[in-house]
């Protein structure tokens, strides 16, 4: 009986030891992979910024610009469904960055909700939907239902969409406003009530263009 609780004990030990090694082993190449993404992104970027730019960083964290075009990338939503940018040329469209621990992101997406997507989302010219930072679909699909939001949103596991934009270790609450042509208009961060208000402005300026 001594030996079998031995053994046992033994297979345990084992077993958990195996399961730490897997969850490193997962974490360590989403980090690696994000970083080796991050600098093959940081390159593209600076094929779209112009001379002078060379993608470094804003105060504000970013490595895109106002004029740039935005880098494309597909995304995959909660819904199932695969979005590519490239693919929705033509229309206007916002990027809002954002995940359930973020607590600007809580307090700002209501207003996106009511004041962008139950304003625009029968426009079919203008197209808005999440990205969510580093967090399983069930967690998210949690966090849709908890702020009540009804604008889709996908899911960026590695964060290696939000790389193309933005440093690895900025804040996560941006929103990225791009044109029918697919460059940057607008760069928001954390939720400022006059800047969200001029990005509202700004959405409706160039839909009725």
């Amino acid at each position: 009986m001594f030996l079998s609780m031995h053994t046992n004990l033994k297979k345990n030990r084992m077993i958990g030891h195996s399961y730490v090694v897997l969850m490193v082993a997962m974490l360590s190449s989403c980090w690696n992979n994000g970083r080796m993404n991050s600098a093959d992104n940081k390159v593209d970027s600076k094929q779209s910024v112009s001379a002078g730019d060379e993608g470094e960083a804003d105060d504000r964290g970013y490595i895109v610009r106002v004029g740039n075009m935005a880098p494309d990338f597909t995304l995959q939503m909660v819904s199932g469904e695969e979005v590519t940018l490239s693919d929705l040329r033509g229309k206007v469209i916002m990027l809002q960055f954002t995940a359930s621990w973020c607590s600007v992101c809580r307090k700002e997406m209501p207003f996106i909700e009511s004041n962008i997507w139950q304003k625009h989302k029968d426009n079919p010219k203008f197209y808005l939907f999440g990205i969510d930072r580093d967090e399983p679909i069930e967690k998210v699909a949690d966090f849709i239902e908890q702020t009540g939001i009804t604008y889709p949103l996908g899911l960026d596991p590695c964060a290696d969409i939000f790389t193309l934009y933005a440093l690895r270790d900025a804040g996560i609450t941006r929103n990225v406003l791009i044109d029918s042509d697919g460059r940057i208009v607008m760069l928001t961060r954390l939720y400022d009530e006059e800047e969200f208000h001029k990005m509202c402005r700004k959405i409706d300026e160039i839909l009725n263009n």
